[in-house]
């Protein structure tokens, strides 16, 4: 990875290394130089560049949110987008590090703003502290230098969730590998979830998508999309025509 890019942050906290390598076009957030927490255009920082980032936003086609919850700040990809996205929205961040938090403001766009709130704090605190029917959608990105938090796959996690969200709420999860459709923790979605949509990854990431209410992918040509593409161009459409039930 070093010698294709520049590395032009390196620093360490309690929990390791935070690298910020440049690319010719991207920036990358990476905690051991081998796994991209985050990648960024550098000139649109508000434009995510993984494609699993991409497919996390697609709940927006079924639901403006007024307010979203981001569990695992990393650059901020997920958060920027969001305000770009929808001017009136508001959201909330949980980030584990604070020296993650630093490096997102100083390298990756990640705005001072009043429409923004960020926790430091372990995910699984956070979200059992928020209120009930508090927030229209959750984003669940939960890494650490070489593997996905247990914290996302657990029960309490899942409950919580589905407690934090309102009537017409979402839960986003990214995982590096789907789990077992028919095992224990899509029968515990099910239990608090309408509707679980599952898109995936050229890189093999899985986006889970669990939706209060009864939900089917869009067609790829829906207005909707149409109008989210001129908003924010990530080519929607494509990435909705990927997407399937569970």
């Amino acid at each position: 990875m070093f010698n294709r890019g520049e590395i032009i942050h390196h620093s360490r906290d309690k929990l390791g290394s935070i690298l910020v390598i440049d690319y010719r076009k991207h920036r990358v957030l990476t905690f051991n130089s081998v796994f991209e927490q985050s990648k960024i255009d550098r000139r649109y920082p508000h434009l995510p560049v993984h494609e699993y980032n991409r497919a996390m936003l697609l709940p927006a086609a079924f639901n403006c949110p007024r307010h979203v919850t981001v569990l695992g700040l990393g650059g901020g990809v997920m958060a920027n987008a969001f305000l770009h996205l929808y001017p009136g929205c508001r959201v909330h961040a949980v980030e584990l590090r604070r020296s993650v938090l630093e490096v997102a403001r100083e390298y990756f766009g990640l705005p001072e703003s009043d429409r923004l709130s960020v926790t430091i704090a372990d995910a699984r605190d956070a979200l059992g502290n928020l209120p009930d029917a508090s927030t229209d959608m959750i984003l669940a990105d939960l890494y650490n230098a070489d593997r996905m938090s247990p914290a996302q796959a657990q029960r309490q996690f899942v409950e919580s969730s589905s407690r934090v969200l309102g009537s017409r709420g979402w839960l986003v999860l990214n995982y590096h590998r789907t789990p077992d459709p028919d095992g224990p923790y899509f029968r515990q979605l099910r239990k608090h979830f309408a509707a679980l949509l599952v898109f995936k990854s050229k890189t093999n990431n899985t986006v889970v998508y669990a939706s209060k209410q009864p939900v089917e992918p869009l067609n790829p040509k829906d207005p909707v999309l149409v109008n989210l593409e001129k908003r924010l161009p990530i080519d929607w459409g494509r990435l909705m025509g990927r997407v399937s039930r569970l």
